[in-house]
């Protein structure tokens, strides 16, 4: 992957020398060792921000509401669900 964009940040002395140790000892560069840091770390936070986690009471509550016996689909659910069957029943 060709890369062509370009980051700059400020970093303390001892952490440099942190990052710097830590590329020696896996062979890499500091660059190479930082983009690839600063990837895993974006990926992890958007992973853990688009996730839901709900405790096992707060699950059953979930499930309760979508499809307990009070539950109503919306107009649009109920409409394609109509397409739905209607296309079974065509072929």
């Amino acid at each position: 992957m060709a890369r062509s964009e370009r980051i700059e940040a400020r970093i303390a002395p001892d952490m440099l020398a942190t990052v710097r140790r830590a590329a020696e000892m896996q062979g890499r560069s500091v660059s190479d060792f930082v983009v690839t840091a600063a990837e895993q770390a974006a990926r992890k936070a958007i992973e853990d921000l688009s996730l839901v986690r709900l405790s096992a009471d707060d699950q059953l509550r979930f499930v309760e509401a979508l499809l307990g016996e009070t539950a109503q689909p919306a107009p649009a659910m109920e409409r394609a669900a109509e397409r739905h069957r209607r296309l079974l029943s065509e072929s």
